[in-house]
């Protein structure tokens, strides 16, 4: 039988105590349960931005991605796509070329992120899917088209397939041996014509900045030649840990092989570091509501030093005195943090199911404030307490049994 525990149970049921110490000890759980609901849910909704922002950057992304370790471009050439054509699991491999341009559009222009992509290149993606205008093919009867964002068009008015007036893309000329600039600043970059052949809308970031078009294009305004900036590959019949495993150990340490997440790594980095503070900081909070708690066993001791006194004359040591006073600040703190959890995973479940607080904006990609509960951030939270708890009740417990037993007998 656990006597510490049972007489800190009895000091927590006892109904006479409708004083001071009773509504600290009320106001504590109060505090414990709130701060332990908000941080369920802000790691909850730090958890769904994260998958929304996978989710969205996992229409453009491939399984894969193939990139030089040094320098912005490395050779590719067909025995080096054969040797990745031999790993397992490899169904497509996209040849890449992709690089800031100069886009103009009548007397308009700005500099998007040009991609240029081999034919096989909707084999492993859905872009297609995300067209809004016109059609997703890059060449069409021997003529080259150009894809462009819903934010590129709008911000320089591109009509389709406007025979008249095409677009110009621009690259600054790469002359070897040559420091001097041309009077005529248009000399000083390579320029090809194309036609807009159809708008996509994946996320606003993409949209606003991005623009397809045909590998051979993006070779000629570029002058790339052989040169890939990078290599991107469709993953079928295993998983893509263990494909992404086989193409580091036969490409080598000049290359890196990255997954969805590693292309985004800085974003979603940012994501989990700003979790981590938020964490941080709710932990203090929670910390600071919890000191309701020490003062409440500091009361609670001076109340009850005639039990305390009573219980050592009939043989209680000093460490069952602290037990008594560790194991009641415990429960006032484990009820308010059960409570807390499960208002606020009640609420994340509401969200996530009826969706009741919406993100407040016409242009977001999604309705409302996405939520994803994990057991992780459970088991953090109990720790966080349990820390908590001990912090703010071991000085009350410790003086405890330091009392003058002839004073309280």
């Amino acid at each position: 039988m656990n006597v510490p525990f049972l007489i800190a149970w009895r000091y927590f049921r006892s109904k006479k105590k409708r004083n001071i110490i009773s509504i600290i000890s009320n106001i504590s759980m109060i505090g414990v349960a709130v701060g332990t609901m908000a941080l369920i849910i802000v790691l909850s909704v730090f958890n769904g931005l994260e998958d929304l922002v996978r989710s969205l950057y996992g229409k453009s992304d491939p399984d894969l991605k193939i990139t030089a370790l040094q320098g912005k471009s490395f050779a590719v050439d067909s025995f080096l796509l054969q040797r990745l054509g031999t790993v397992p699991g490899v169904g497509l491999v996209t040849e890449v070329i992709e690089d800031n341009a100069l886009l103009r559009y009548h007397e308009r222009q700005m500099v998007v992120k040009m991609k240029g992509v081999s034919e096989n290149y909707y084999g492993q993606s859905d872009i297609d899917s995300a067209i809004v205008d016109g059609d997703h093919r890059l060449r069409r009867n021997g003529e080259d088209f150009a894809l462009i964002g819903a934010g590129v068009q709008h911000e320089l008015s591109i009509a389709l397939e406007n025979r008249f007036s095409p677009l110009q893309l621009l690259y600054p000329r790469n002359t070897p041996g040559k420091r001097t600039l041309s009077i005529n600043p248009e000399n000083a970059f390579n320029q090809e014509p194309i036609l807009a052949g159809g708008v996509f809308a994946i996320e606003q970031h993409v949209d606003d900045s991005y623009i397809f078009v045909p590998l051979e294009f993006a070779q000629r305004l570029l002058k790339y030649g052989n040169r890939r900036t990078s290599l991107e590959v469709n993953v079928t019949g295993r998983s893509i840990d263990e494909v992404q495993t086989e193409l580091k150990q036969l490409l080598g340490e000049q290359f890196q092989v990255l997954n969805s997440d590693e292309q985004h790594v800085s974003l979603l980095k940012a994501i989990k570091v700003e979790k981590m503070f938020v964490f941080i900081t709710f932990a203090f909070i929670l910390l600071i509501a919890s000191l309701n708690i020490f003062f409440s066993l500091s009361m609670l001791v001076i109340d009850k030093k005639k039990d305390v006194a009573i219980l050592m004359a009939m043989g209680a040591t000093p460490n069952t005195i602290r037990r008594i006073f560790l194991m009641e600040g415990a429960i006032v703190a484990q009820v308010g943090a059960v409570t807390g959890l499960i208002t606020g995973v009640t609420i994340c479940w509401l969200q996530q199911r009826f969706e009741l607080v919406s993100m407040g904006m016409a242009t977001s990609v999604v309705n409302a404030y996405p939520v994803k509960m994990q057991l992780s951030d459970v088991v953090w939270v109990g720790v966080a307490i349990v820390l908590i708890t001990i912090t703010v009740s071991i000085r009350p417990a410790l003086n405890a049994p330091q009392i003058d037993l002839r004073e309280n007998l």
